[in-house]
């Protein structure tokens, strides 16, 4: 499996919020994304950018229900957006999140292998290197990728 171990600092997001079970995360998640997209215009000039103009991120950030960006536990919360400038205020039925600062292992992975790879990362990687789960798991989706790819950023503390 392909890994790497990335420092990220705080960083905001842009996005449409969800909140529901666990177990349903397949139909609830979805929906929010396509809201999100096709609402994209509303937040766009909000968007972080590189030095050529492109987004520099995609994120379904994750939070517990009471956003202090721990695991999910039963339930949880998913904000499907973009990464945006720091001092962004979000646009009228958007939510504006400052993800804190982690380290994390970022794997790259498919919606279809998105399961064996948590998997992997939780029960392999984690243990055999050290690692601990430190907070909630973030999904990024580079720009001009694949709809169906993405990166899990699990963000990590020593045993």
């Amino acid at each position: 499996m392909e890994t790497i171990v990335v420092e990220k600092p705080s960083f905001t997001v842009i996005g449409k919020l969800g909140r529901g079970a666990a177990r349903d995360a397949v139909d609830w998640i979805p929906p929010l994304w396509q809201v999100a997209n096709s609402r994209f215009a509303e937040a766009s000039d909000l968007a972080k950018r590189d030095a050529e103009g492109n987004l520099v991120g995609i994120w379904g950030a994750m939070s517990d229900v009471l956003e202090r960006f721990e695991r999910w536990g039963e339930e949880g919360k998913y904000l499907a957006g973009v990464e945006a400038v720091d001092d962004a205020v979000a646009p009228e039925g958007w939510t504006r999140w400052v993800v804190p600062a982690f380290r994390y292992v970022a794997a790259p992975c498919t919606l279809d292998s998105y399961k064996e790879t948590m998997q992997r990362i939780l029960t392999d990687y984690l243990p055999s290197h050290g690692y601990a789960i430190a907070g909630a798991i973030q999904e990024y989706y580079r720009p001009g990728d694949r709809e169906e790819h993405l990166s899990l950023y699990v963000p990590i503390g020593r045993l």
